[in-house]
């Protein structure tokens, strides 16, 4: 396949603010866009509204990377907990208009930890802000811990990914509680704990709370990414021209 030919995938990153403002990408997430078939496109968190409807009008389909912990006060949730690394401002505030953004045009889109949270947050979930202090005595899910999750039967994501269950690396604190709809839980871990979601009625909107970018691709956490891949591939078939401010 020629570059030219690969769907367009829009990639969030880490805002890094220590004496100025950075984007960083761990490249692991552009190497599984690019070995799945789609070409991989960093953005950055402008606050502009215009950079943003412009950038969902040229991508095809858009990856919600891992990241650092959210504000819940902003999210009216309550006080932020003490041990949360919080994103900036910033960037908090443009992922969460990017995702409602993306998922109401019909993009595809994946989410993966911080990016899943985005996309149940947007729908009206409620954050757990602090494991296992929020679920007391369930498993370590921080720090790259590996454990398996059990995939919902008859859901997209069993589907795409081809197994039910599955080993995960998992580096997160916070999670998703109380998912509503239009949105259904698609994977639990062994206690239960929401490990992914998904919109059934969407083209494809899929959130992770592991880390697929960070198993081997030619098993099923590759086959996430290339069914981001097909899916942007066809949104790019059916997608009208973009209209550019």
């Amino acid at each position: 396949m020629q570059p030219q030919e690969r769907p367009l995938i829009a990639i969030n990153g880490l805002l890094l603010t220590e004496k100025k403002e950075r984007l960083a990408l761990d490249m692991r997430y552009s190497d599984a866009v690019w070995s799945a078939g789609g070409f991989p496109v960093p953005i950055p968190p402008l606050a502009d509204g215009v950079y943003r409807k412009d950038l969902l009008a040229r991508v095809h389909g858009l990856v919600l990377t891992g990241g650092d912990d959210f504000d819940t006060e902003v999210l009216g949730q309550g006080p932020t907990h003490p041990k949360a690394d919080v994103t900036p401002r910033r960037k908090q505030d443009f992922d969460l208009a990017l995702t409602q953004a993306a998922l109401d045009r019909g993009l595809p889109t994946l989410g993966i930890c911080y990016g899943m949270q985005c996309m149940g947050l947007v729908g009206g979930a409620r954050l757990l802000q602090h494991l296992p202090e929020d679920r007391p005595g369930i498993q370590e899910h921080s720090g790259g811990v590996e454990h398996e999750v059990r995939l919902e039967p008859q859901t997209k994501l069993a589907s795409e990914m081809g197994v039910n269950r599955v080993p995960v690396i998992s580096r997160h604190h916070q999670a998703l509680d109380q998912i509503p709809a239009p949105w259904a839980v698609s994977a639990r871990d062994e206690e239960g704990l929401v490990e992914a979601i998904e919109w059934p009625e969407h083209p494809f909107a899929i959130g992770v709370q592991w880390h697929p970018e960070a198993s081997p691709s030619d098993g099923p956490h590759g086959r996430l990414f290339r069914a981001l891949v097909a899916a942007a591939k066809r949104y790019a078939a059916l997608a009208p021209p973009a209209s550019i401010s």
